[in-house]
């Protein structure tokens, strides 16, 4: 069994006294950086002048001047801490031009996705502890726990230990996002960010939209109307994974009909098959060698030729098109650009 720590195994005055620097103010930003500040620590947000972030920074009571910043080596001289929440493919930029010159020696740096350490994209001096926080849950979900006195669970790793003190240090911070509250379960920089990765790719985005499309476009060819395929294939999508979110794949069969639940155990199978489990692992395999993230890393220092050729053909899928006119018909919804 995992090993999981609460709130009764982390001791927020360790951070008492530090100066924490969070890089970004994005999902993940905001909210890490929100419940910091609410458990009384010294938080410091360094953010981009003008851009989205900086100004939903000021929204939220953030002060240039004060704990505000729109320079990162101005925060990297402050720091006691840096928490990584910026873009996979812009650490390593950052990492090297503004914060490594600039932090002092003994600091704590830290991430929410272990990407750049498991990928040796950033590699820092063994006089610095290097952790992971990583919570299982957006940034919203992670901001409305925490008003709410609950939590969204998390991931703690430790990579560099050199204050011998890491660990109690990374379970400080996640009492202080609230995480604690849920539970923290210890694993690896590499178990996160492999694992991620995989979830990722072959499951909920990659395996989910792939099978979205797949299923539309078959009714569709057959001679169906495609807003009847959109609702069958995507819409009620969500009922299903708010049941199993809920309870379980058990629940989710308790809560559907017989006939439904026959056809998912006849014939499921046939559709994810034993060609798909060896894509797979194909799959897995080259997250773990680390083709995938060099072949990232090249695409974004490409320009994103593929990422928006990507990006434009989803974009012009039928199911798009027709999924924004039905949901023009569905005022509950908030309409998203």
């Amino acid at each position: 069994m995992a090993t999981t720590y609460y709130e009764k195994d982390s001791n927020l005055d360790l951070l008492k006294g530090k100066k924490i620097v969070i890089l970004g103010y994005g999902s993940q930003g905001h909210a890490q950086a929100l419940n910091l500040r609410d458990s009384g620590l010294d938080i410091l947000v360094s953010v981009r002048k003008g851009g989205r972030g900086y100004l939903l920074a000021q929204k939220h009571g953030w002060v240039e001047g004060k704990n505000l910043v729109t320079d990162n080596v101005k925060a990297a001289q402050a720091a006691d801490w840096v928490h990584f929440l910026l873009p996979d493919e812009t650490q390593k930029e950052v990492w090297e031009k503004e914060i490594a010159p600039n932090l002092k020696k003994g600091s704590v740096i830290s991430f929410s996705h272990g990407f750049n350490i498991r990928f040796s994209q950033i590699a820092p001096p063994k006089e610095y502890d290097v952790v992971l926080i990583a919570p299982k849950g957006p940034g919203h979900l992670v901001r409305r726990t925490y008003e709410e006195g609950k939590g969204t669970p998390a991931l703690v790793a430790v990579e560099q230990d050199y204050s011998k003190n890491a660990l109690k240090l990374a379970l400080a911070f996640c009492m202080g996002i609230g995480a604690s509250r849920a539970g923290v379960i210890q694993t690896t920089f590499s178990e996160e960010t492999e694992t991620d990765l995989f979830g990722e790719q072959t499951v909920l985005c990659g395996g989910v939209v792939d099978l979205i499309k797949a299923g539309f476009e078959t009714l569709i060819e057959a001679g169906y109307q495609p807003e009847i395929a959109y609702f069958e294939c995507l819409h009620e999508l969500k009922l299903i994974t708010d049941l199993i979110h809920e309870g379980g794949i058990s629940w989710m069969n308790y809560s559907i009909s017989d006939t439904a639940e026959y056809g998912e155990y006849s014939r499921g199978p046939r559709i994810v098959t034993q060609q798909t489990k060896l894509a797979m692992k194909q799959d897995l395999a080259e997250i773990q060698s680390g083709e995938f993230a060099k072949e990232y890393l090249i695409e974004n220092r490409m320009g994103r030729p593929m990422f928006n050729s990507y990006r434009k053909k989803l974009a012009e899928h039928p199911i798009e098109k027709v999924g924004a006119q039905l949901r023009s018909m569905m005022p509950w919804l908030k309409k998203k650009e």
